[in-house]
């Protein structure tokens, strides 16, 4: 399948592929399904009704990649799916989604991604979103339901790489006994932009871990919004690490909660909101980097 070069620059952006790649895929360009392809180990089926797709992860799945990117470039289109992920006991599957957006005008894509992992499992979840074009109305929401199993882990990437104009982030966990969950997220906003985030974790299952590290920076006169909340049920560990910088007129709000309900739990979270500091900008700008260089050189590295 040939793709145009704005479906070619959204995908390097959110999946680091430059076509469809070989394997199991999911592609779906503004508003439908064009590519549905399944490997003996990863089966994917288009929803009878067209608002998305079952995967089904089976066991014989061991290091293997399932791509399923979203590209919209027709201006007025709000895309809505609704994806479920089953992962069969002892798969180990890294999962490669996200969406961009490429408009003039408005545009947008929300996903509902429903994960159901079973026992020994490991998923390796990526999640890329950016918008490209002018025009001031482009909308991702990005909803996550997870179920770890017992002696699971699932590792979370999920990053808003800019552009955005508005996003509200849902992410809602339970984990099982033994079960892990790690959770990293980068945002960066500029101009008028809102993005709220919004973690809830059940810790149900006897030494569960869930750990939470959130990295943004907000430029322009944008706004973001953290909210984590932690609940420990039983024996369990859980860490909420949220750091922003903030630049020109931007806001920063982080709002960590944690709730132990059991006297067995442990639970810590900690936040840190600033600007840079104006010694690293000297100090690069000795080096031969102008102001602004300095500024993205350091966002860069703080959101890496």
């Amino acid at each position: 399948m040939k793709l145009d070069k704005i479906s070619q620059n959204l995908l390097e952006q959110i999946a680091k592929i430059h076509e469809i790649p070989n394997g199991a895929v999911s592609f779906r360009r503004n508003g439908k399904g064009e590519i549905v392809r399944s490997t003996p180990s990863i089966e994917i089926f288009k929803k009878e009704d067209g608002s998305g797709i079952d995967i089904f992860i089976h066991s014989t799945c061991q290091n293997e990649a399932c791509h399923i990117p979203v590209v919209v470039s027709e201006e007025g289109l709000f895309d809505l799916v609704y994806n479920d992920f089953y992962i069969e006991d002892g798969a180990f599957v890294t999962i490669v989604a996200g969406c961009g957006v490429h408009s003039n005008g408005s545009g947008g894509h929300d996903g509902i991604h429903t994960f159901h992992i079973g026992k020994n499992a490991t998923v390796n979840y990526i999640e890329n979103h950016i918008a490209l074009g002018n025009g001031s109305h482009k909308i991702l929401n990005p909803t996550t339901n997870i179920t770890v199993g017992e002696n699971s882990m699932m590792n979370m990437e999920t990053n808003q790489l800019g552009g955005v104009d508005y996003s509200n982030r849902i992410t809602k966990a339970t984990l099982k006994e033994n079960a892990t969950l790690n959770i990293t997220e980068k945002i960066l906003t500029d101009r008028f932009n809102t993005a709220k985030t919004d973690f809830k974790v059940n810790l149900t299952g006897k030494n569960s871990k869930c750990n939470i590290v959130s990295r943004s920076v907000a430029r322009g006169e944008s706004e973001q919004v953290f909210k984590s909340n932690l609940i420990g049920k039983n024996e369990c560990f859980g860490h909420v690490e949220c750091d922003g910088i903030v630049l020109d007129k931007a806001q920063i709000s982080s709002i960590p909660r944690v709730d132990a309900k059991s006297n067995l739990a442990s639970l810590s979270h900690e936040a840190a909101i600033g600007k840079i500091a104006s010694e690293q900008i000297v100090k690069l700008m000795t080096l031969g980097l102008t102001e602004k260089q300095a500024e993205d050189k350091i966002i860069e590295c703080f959101l890496k």
